[in-house]
């Protein structure tokens, strides 16, 4: 959040007044306004090795070298615009990665085959005397 705009979000309890420091949670547009802020600050390296979905952010590189590199630039990035990324949330120097739905891989991007084991499970039922179908 921006320092002149902290004192826009003073509110008053019986305990006395308070103010955000940060974006808080429930706030209809504060997913929108983060993923645009990330978007904003990772813009120079997007589509080179990094993808970001809201809070998940992708590093993606060719050799363990560039992998450093990368991570190197990304850390500090966020260090400079006072960001945190949770370590217990982080994961490094996978092989493969599930995102968005997705397997991401050396051998390319393939459809995770969690979200096809959901569809397949699905049971049939009678519909009204109708024959079965899929619910």
């Amino acid at each position: 959040m921006k320092s002149e705009d902290i004192s826009k979000t003073t509110f008053r309890t019986h305990y006395g007044h308070y103010k955000y420091l940060v974006i808080p949670f429930g706030v209809t547009n504060a997913p929108n306004v983060f993923m645009d802020y990330i978007t904003m600050i990772f813009h120079p390296c997007l589509d080179s090795f990094v993808v970001v979905f809201i809070d998940g952010i992708l590093v993606y590189s060719k050799t363990r070298e560039e992998q450093e590199e990368h991570l190197r630039i990304l850390l500090q990035t966020l260090r400079d615009r006072q960001l945190y990324a949770k370590l217990s949330k982080c994961e490094f120097w996978l092989d493969k990665v599930s995102f968005l739905g997705h397997v991401i891989s050396q051998g390319g991007i393939v459809i995770d085959p969690f979200e096809i084991e959901v569809v397949l499970k699905w049971e049939t039922v009678e519909v009204f005397g109708k024959g079965t179908k899929s619910l």
